[in-house]
């Protein structure tokens, strides 16, 4: 028989973590596991084997669910293309192992939550030289701290070209974590592609370039710094959302705001050590610019991938 996990001791979390350190939180149907075409526990059974797999009942914002903890990956994913179940919590992946991503969501929290933004205007005009720039900012000072929910310039396509525009880092968070919230305080960062909130927004209309000198990861002393170990010029691969309205603030109420956040991946080299689950999306050849302002998703979907090694320095 599997396992059954309820009214765990702390102990006991942790035996069950080692024993079975990946899960799956999925929704169950409005009617029960009863109308699925085949019946999921003789399936488990049959094809992982009793013992190699454990199940404990769960809530969410948008209904019962029911989570499934697996001793390896391999036999998460199995499941998961044997019963496509809409995953509970809109995880950055179908599957996730604890306890580092417990029960985690499609952005990472902690990843890059601050960065510099020090290139004058000029020289980003020359960057995407001889296409014209049009510079929708006015005066930009050198932005030194850039957290979330700040302007922040960022490059895109519209109608008439290129432009440079400033936009409010934080993106519309996924409606299911909104309930019972009277603000929406933005999604700074995007790892899950595949879910249906971001992938509206994942079209050439709506990506952007957002240009950096830095990046910080938070540390037990403080923030780490990561830049470009070269100098070379280097941009975030953005997602951008004009003319959304939300509360972002109580006291400022309801307001309209062209928003953006970037993509996030898995670390290289040197951002692992210090943040081992993910760091932003970074393109830093003007080929990979291109690709991510004009073509298709399938065509730029590659981009999103760890920077190569060695090219980053860190402070």
């Amino acid at each position: 028989m599997f396992s059954i996990m309820s009214r765990r001791t702390t102990p006991q979390h942790k035996t069950d973590d080692r024993a079975f350190p990946v899960r799956v939180k999925v929704l169950i149907p409005e009617f029960g596991l009863s109308t699925l075409p085949r019946d999921p526990w003789r399936w488990l059974d049959a094809e992982i084997g009793r013992g190699e797999y454990a199940t404990t009942g769960a809530r969410c914002y948008v209904g019962d669910a029911m989570v499934l903890y697996f001793r390896c990956l391999e036999d998460a994913n199995r499941f998961l293309d044997a019963f496509p179940l809409p995953l509970a919590d809109d995880t950055m992946s179908s599957v996730y192992s604890s306890p580092d991503l417990p029960f985690g969501r499609d952005e990472e929290p902690d990843v890059c939550n601050l960065f510099s933004s020090l290139k004058p205007q000029e020289a980003m005009r020359r960057l995407f030289a001889p296409r014209t720039l049009i510079d929708r900012v006015g005066n930009l000072p050198a932005l030194p701290n850039i957290y979330p929910d700040q302007m922040a310039p960022v490059v895109r396509h519209d109608s008439e070209g290129l432009e440079l525009v400033m936009a409010r880092w934080g993106l519309p968070t996924p409606p299911q974590y909104l309930v019972g919230k009277k603000t929406d305080r933005g999604v700074t960062n995007v790892r899950n592609t595949r879910s249906p909130h971001w992938r509206r927004w994942l079209g050439p209309e709506h990506r952007c370039l957002v240009p950096f000198d830095a990046f910080a990861e938070p540390t037990k002393g403080g923030n780490a710094w990561f830049h470009m170990k070269d100098e070379r010029p280097a941009f975030f691969a953005g997602i951008y959302v004009p003319d959304w309205t939300s509360t972002r603030k109580v006291k400022d109420g309801e307001t309209t705001d062209n928003l953006f956040g970037f993509l996030t991946t898995d670390p290289n080299a040197e951002v692992g050590p210090i943040h081992p689950r993910a760091m932003p999306v970074i393109l830093a050849e003007p080929g990979e610019w291109d690709v991510w302002l004009s073509q298709p998703w399938k065509d730029a979907a590659h981009l999103q991938r760890p920077l190569s090694d060695e090219l980053l320095a860190v402070v």
